[in-house]
């Protein structure tokens, strides 16, 4: 059989990038360990975005564990689905995660997210990194920097909360 080569044919891309993002807060390592850890606060800083319908959410952190997430700005706009792994966990230091992002069934991304809390004196730095493949030009780095660093401001609302 030949390989079609019409214009309808579909080019394929990846864009290889990596991001950091730093946030200092003012608890302890434990607190901001906690909000990833404990289903209600996840849900809280995480799930409950501002203008966001969520049509699904689960939550299984542990190692091995998986959770998947779907959701859209408003109905009508395209669903987004989330399906992450957890890899590596060592409790108020470290957590490790694979995900991959689609967008109406499209898949636009593939990453490894890397979350390292230090403590520094009474407060505790997070450090975020990712290292995504962006896929097709579906998705891209400034997109979902700007989507961590909205959910790390949210994370650093939900830690002051519980105190």
């Amino acid at each position: 059989m030949k390989a079609d080569t019409s214009s309808t044919a579909v080019e394929h891309s990846v864009a290889h990038a990596q991001f950091t993002l730093q946030r200092v807060y003012p608890v302890s390592p434990e607190r901001v360990f906690r909000a990833w850890a404990d289903p209600a606060a996840k849900n809280r800083w995480f799930v409950e975005g501002e203008g966001w319908e969520i049509t699904e959410y689960s939550h299984d952190f542990r190692v091995g564990g998986r959770e998947r997430g779907r959701f859209a700005q408003k109905q009508g706009d395209p669903v987004y689905t989330d399906e992450t792994v957890y890899f590596n966990i060592v409790p108020q230091q470290r957590i490790v995660l694979g995900y991959s992002m689609a967008r109406d069934g499209t898949p636009i991304s593939a990453s490894l997210l890397t979350v390292e809390l230090r403590a520094e004196g009474d407060a505790t730095r997070l450090i975020l990194t990712e290292q995504g493949a962006f896929l097709d030009g579906h998705d891209a780095t400034q997109t979902r920097e700007l989507g961590w660093s909205e959910l790390l401001s949210a994370l650093g609302k939900e830690v002051a909360r519980a105190g």
